[in-house]
């Protein structure tokens, strides 16, 4: 599938239920707190001196680490975050006009200024 059939898709269904809606909210908040969370897991470039100064190895994930796995598992989420996202603003544009429509369509009558009055003598 191409990008016009799922736009397609998405601008056909005439009715988007809150229920899909949620779900969608709260699989994308599951996901951003996962990305969050494996992006805090992965190593810097300079954690291997932390191991010299007694430091856990990373023995957990095997010889090679956990780079490979976190990588996979990041790349992963950031798909589904980038879907769900696309989701939540189809659905999101589908129901309402624009807060710009309209505007400008009955241009301004002009109004003539107000009229001064002189300042009272002596003051």
């Amino acid at each position: 599938m191409n990008l016009q059939t799922w736009v397609a898709f998405f601008h056909s269904m005439k009715y988007t239920s809150k229920v899909m809606t949620n779900i969608i909210v709260i699989v994308h908040i599951i996901v951003c707190l996962a990305l969050i969370f494996i992006v805090l897991l992965q190593t810097g470039k300079g954690a291997g001196i932390g191991a010299a100064f007694g430091g856990a190895s990373q023995t957990f994930f095997g010889s090679s680490g956990a780079t490979p796995f976190l990588a996979k598992l990041t790349a992963a989420a950031a798909i589904l975050f980038m879907v769900t996202s696309l989701a939540l603003t189809f659905i999101g544009h589908q129901g309402g006009a624009s807060v710009m429509k309209g505007a400008g369509v009955q241009p301004a009558a002009p109004t003539a200024p107000a009229p001064t009055q002189p300042a009272p003598p002596g003051k």
